[in-house]
């Protein structure tokens, strides 16, 4: 087993039951309902946005093929098939799990004792840790394969999806496909063996949303692409009628027979409904009152009673609507299922996650080189060709030597800057910048022209609250569309931490001491993206660049090595801005954290959204959305592995003060009460000025 490309962690969805569950109430019996894995996560994720067809290879497809043969000379049908991939998978996980837990103890017992044997046995150990991780990953995405493969029709049969709605939100189109949806042909195709496939170019609004139920809407990865751009050519209202008027034609006719096109039509409703609260709840539901409890009348008044679907999406929406009020504690069926299968079935993100906080708090502290000299050569490669799978480098807290009292960052100022190392102060940076970028959502850079968001030279000003931003102004989404405009908030947190930048440089009273923040200041910057934190080594950079912070005496008196980080940091800033996806090449973000900056990924989504969205016939091209939703899902993918640096909570308190109490400065008022920030002259050079000058003037008057 192989791992593929497009898998580069495990599903939050996965489940140990496999019961084929049926309703019945009162004697009667109604439709089937997938069973629990399915239903614990519909969302294709990420990977199915940024890969397409691809994510999903030859080996995938034979792999699922020859499932089952090897038991039976008789094909195995393809429940037969999810049985016996769902133990493969159980098993796999239950010894990956054993395995790393084993890998733990070895680990901590060789930090105690230095025996040759615990050694040897190492480098083994981390090899069968890979070859487990492969193997689970390719199951996982066997499983995601065969989700996506259910529930869909021909595209022949898109027409009848139209019409099997009783109301629509929109004018009813003909019937003909051609005058829905638009295709260009392709010579080959990766994932199948025809000569000729066709590609989805362009729809009407009515003909995209038709287009989820195609069969291969899942595989192509349509449907993930769809919930993240359906925004430009239809509001919410619009497309959660859509699905609901599909289910209230569907639901009572709809056999237990699932070869039949209104079973098909109606669980693929269901499943592309809950996808839409698993990915979207934050940016859709949460932020529209009105849109919720549409959705949870409908649930209650006409699905609940029939189907077990609908305790399901109301328990799924309080869910969703407690982890986004940091409700912990209420925890419904799903979560419930979720918690038990997951006893059993760690999945490879929360192991490895777990292992590396464990782990690296007792043995992982490196000792960093005193001053302020760069990290050392060695440090800088275990920290960027780790394994996923192994513990990532952690920092320890000070000690109760040399803490310094944070009650009051005034009283302290920058002193702690200055003897704190460039490695600490990244780290913690790091985890607060990761505390703000976990909370977007890849719909958050969509249509950022509307809220005013501009290139550096004209910034989102500070006084304007995100409520008073007009939305007349170049809004792509519809009129009646909501936005959710945490982008705002995201852009303000990165021009707090450059202000404060350039405000500790300002009001430092002394050359020196300047030299030194500069020195420290850049140095942090340099960790943070060989870390791969972009944001904050970008708002450093920001800070830096002041136009009063870029005049400083100080500059002239920088150390030759410590001056050339930064034209680092300015060639990388031209890396960011060169490629929309540069930060997704290679393998290095599947087993490295990453952070991007904010104001770059959402000026790469201008730039995408630069142009017509509409053909002449009036049909909205699918081919620019779908380079859209591909250029956003990186957002997810960067938070599916998150920085596992030890906090330390004293020193991000010192750094939320500071940042917090320079957030909204003038650095040009700050920098006048200080004479550190103008070029001296010397006293006797001065003196010998004004005599001079005297004596010209004496010379005048005689």
């Amino acid at each position: 087993l192989q791992s593929n490309s497009c898998s580069p962690g495990f599903a939050e969805e996965n489940a140990n039951s496999e019961e084929q569950t049926m309703i019945k109430t009162t004697g009667n019996t109604y439709l089937a309902s997938p069973n629990l894995p399915d239903f614990c996560g519909c969302s294709p994720g990420w990977s199915s946005a940024f890969y397409g067809a691809e994510c999903f290879d030859s080996e995938v497809h034979s792999y699922l093929k020859n499932l089952g043969k090897q038991k039976s000379s008789e094909s195995q049908n393809i429940d037969a098939k999810k049985v016996e991939l769902e133990q493969l998978l159980m098993m796999e996980t239950k010894n990956y799990r054993k395995t790393i837990k084993f890998y733990q103890k070895l680990l901590q017992k060789e930090r105690r004792s230095k025996g040759p044997e615990t050694k040897s046995m190492l480098p083994k150990l981390r090899g069968q840790l890979q070859e487990m991780k492969s193997k689970v990953q390719f199951l996982e995405l066997v499983k995601k394969y065969v989700q996506a493969k259910q529930w869909g029709v021909e595209s022949y049969v898109l027409p009848t999806v139209i019409h099997n709605g009783k109301t629509d939100t929109m004018d009813m189109a003909p019937t003909d496909e051609s005058s829905l949806l638009l295709y260009y042909n392709t010579e080959k195709h990766q994932c199948s063996n025809q000569n000729g496939v066709r590609v989805l170019q362009a729809g009407t609004p009515l003909g995209l949303m038709a287009y989820l139920y195609s069969r291969n809407a899942f595989l192509e990865g349509y449907v993930q692409q769809f919930l993240y751009t359906f925004r430009y050519f239809c509001t919410q209202e619009e497309f959660l009628q859509f699905l609901l008027d599909r289910i209230s034609s569907t639901l009572s006719s709809a056999s237990l027979d699932p070869s039949t096109s209104l079973t098909k039509i109606c669980n693929r409703s269901f499943y592309i409904l809950q996808a839409w609260i698993e990915d979207c709840y934050s940016v859709d539901f949460a932020t529209n009152t009105d849109l919720l409890g549409t959705l949870k009348e409908f649930i209650s008044s006409k699905v609940a009673s029939l189907n077990g679907y609908g305790e399901r999406l109301l328990s799924l929406l309080e869910d969703a609507s407690a982890r986004r009020s940091g409700s912990a504690d209420l925890c419904s069926g799903v979560d419930k299922c979720r918690e038990e299968s997951e006893e059993g079935r760690k999945t490879l993100h929360s192991l490895c996650k777990k292992l590396s906080e464990d782990v690296s708090r007792k043995n992982f502290y490196w000792k960093l080189s005193k001053g302020m000299g760069p990290i050392a050569q060695y440090q800088r490669e275990r920290l960027h060709t780790g394994s996923a799978v192994l513990p990532k480098p952690c920092c320890s807290s000070f000690t109760e030597e040399s803490s310094v009292s944070l009650a009051r960052a005034d009283e302290v100022g920058p002193v702690l800057l200055i003897e704190c190392s460039a490695q600490q102060l990244s780290w913690q940076l790091t985890l607060l910048q990761q505390e703000v970028f976990n909370k977007c959502h890849p719909v958050h850079f969509l249509n950022s022209r509307a809220l005013g968001v501009k290139d550096k030279c004209v910034t989102v000003p500070k006084a304007v609250s995100a409520e008073t931003v007009s939305l007349k102004v170049c809004n792509l989404f519809l009129s009646k569309c909501i936005q959710d405009q945490y982008l705002l908030q995201l852009l303000k947190n990165a021009d707090s931490i450059s202000t404060w930048v350039a405000a500790e440089i300002v009001t430092c009273h002394t050359t020196k001491r300047q030299v030194s923040l500069l020195s420290k200041f850049l140095l942090i910057a340099k960790c943070c993206y060989e870390q791969r934190n972009f944001a904050t080594a970008m708002q450093i950079l920001a800070g830096l660049e002041n136009l009063i912070v870029r005049q400083l005496p100080a500059w002239k008196i920088l150390p030759a090595k410590v001056a050339e980080i930064m034209e680092e940091l300015k060639a990388v800033e031209v890396f960011l801005k060169s490629d929309s996806l540069c930060l997704m090449e290679g393998d290095r973000f599947k087993t490295l954290p990453t952070i991007p900056s904010a104001h770059v990924l959402a000026m790469h989504v201008q730039q995408l959204e630069t142009g017509g969205f509409t053909m002449s016939n009036g049909a909205h091209k699918w081919t620019k959305l779908r380079n859209i939703a591909k250029v956003v899902s990186q957002v997810h993918a960067f938070q599916e592995n998150p920085y596992t640096y030890a906090p330390d909570f004293k020193l991000q308190s010192y750094l939320r003060q500071r940042i917090t109490r320079f957030k909204d400065a003038d650095i040009s008022a700050l920098a006048a009460d200080n004479c550190a920030n103008f070029h001296q002259i010397p006293a006797e050079k001065h003196s010998r000025k004004i005599q001079d000058t005297l004596r010209r003037m004496k010379a005048t008057f005689q």
